[in-house]
């Protein structure tokens, strides 16, 4: 399949998808392929045709990687962004619902991916993605603040994380607590 095939082949995108991240060969032929796939899947991205505003967001998150791939790239020791870091981001752009704010994206010293809908200074949620599956995230809404930790299969966002983003960006119509 060419690779204007396999981009126009939606049905094929989460088979591409995992090709990208799994396999155990080391192969120059294998990571040959590995590469030529990830590159298929950044040519899709990229299309705002096919993905539409998320686009952006992942183009950001590639960039990050691509830009805080070195020890140390705040000046203080930071950790390179995680390329699986990256995939579980993206994996939860992929998963938000059309009609929900697309976050900001920033490096995390530990090699993670922030991902904040920020409403005001006083209006905020705040998820930390990195590569066990654990979601972190912190929120304010006004004097109310709080924390937690949920796991994340790749495909469906958590409740309660989904709930903490409906409350900033909705004005409350969504409890955080909501399991």
């Amino acid at each position: 399949m060419s690779s204007t095939a396999a981009l126009s082949n939606v049905t094929a995108y989460p088979a591409v998808d995992t090709l990208a991240r799994t396999g155990s060969a080391v192969s120059a032929e294998s990571q040959a392929v590995r590469q030529a796939v990830v590159e298929v899947l950044r040519a899709r991205e990229s299309s705002q045709s096919l993905f539409g505003r998320r686009a952006a967001v992942i183009s950001q998150i590639w960039a990050l990687v691509n830009e805080c791939d070195e020890q140390g790239w705040d000046g203080s020791g930071a950790e390179p962004v995680d390329r699986f870091a990256a995939f579980a981001a993206v994996d939860l752009i992929r998963a938000l619902p059309e009609d929900v704010p697309l976050p900001e994206v920033a490096p995390e010293p530990d090699g993670s991916i922030s991902l904040d809908w920020i409403e005001s200074k006083q209006r905020i949620f705040s998820l930390s993605v990195g590569t066990s599956g654990r979601l972190a995230f912190a929120w304010l809404d006004g004097s109310d603040r709080g924390h937690g930790a949920e796991l994340f299969d790749g495909e469906r966002i958590p409740r309660r994380v989904m709930a903490g983003i409906l409350e900033i960006v909705r004005d409350g119509r969504a409890a955080i607590g909501t399991r």
